[in-house]
């Protein structure tokens, strides 16, 4: 048995995806960022109506296991769940597409900011500026480890002064 949604889903994937693959290179829209989740939603009915069919075809291929003709009953139990999963299927490729051109526009927006914000002459100034701070920093951390190793180096001299100036005479 299909279900009613089946069609409707159908019919909206393939408008979508006739509508994605139209879009080309175009910015990614706050509307195609609601399309993308209401093609995940479809995406988890088609995942459900698939879990079903399966459950179906599990019962009815354990059921066949109780009769005579075990194999002519699981060769049919099979047959019909190729009837049901091929739809859910088709359904599927067509929702991946989709999906996948939809990705690819938020990705492609995502990375067009990112490079925008790279040739920012501003962020330019920023990141050169905290690569300045970091190497300064660096040099000041090698620099107190240095003093430091060489007050490790100078330490027994120093106990021995001090302990040279406070014994009595």
């Amino acid at each position: 048995m299909i279900h009613p949604f089946f069609y409707s889903t159908l019919g909206s994937v393939a408008i979508f995806l006739g509508l994605a693959l139209g879009i080309g290179a175009a910015q990614a829209t706050p509307a195609q960022k609601a399309e993308l989740e209401k093609l995940d939603s479809i995406e988890a009915e088609l995942n459900l109506q698939r879990e079903w069919a399966d459950y179906r075809w599990k019962k009815a291929s354990s059921e066949c296991y109780q009769k005579y003709l075990v194999n002519r009953c699981l060769s049919q139990t099979r047959a019909q769940y190729r009837k049901e999963i091929d739809p859910i299927r088709a359904q599927e490729v067509e929702l991946n597409t989709a999906q996948r051109e939809l990705r690819k526009l938020l990705k492609d927006e995502r990375d067009a900011k990112r490079a925008a914000e790279k040739a920012d002459p501003v962020k330019a100034t920023e990141r050169a500026e905290n690569i300045r701070a970091f190497e300064k920093k660096q040099q000041e951390a090698v620099k107190r480890a240095a003093d430091l190793e060489e007050r490790r180096k100078d330490a027994p001299r120093r106990a021995q002064e001090n302990k040279a100036g406070t014994q009595l005479r």
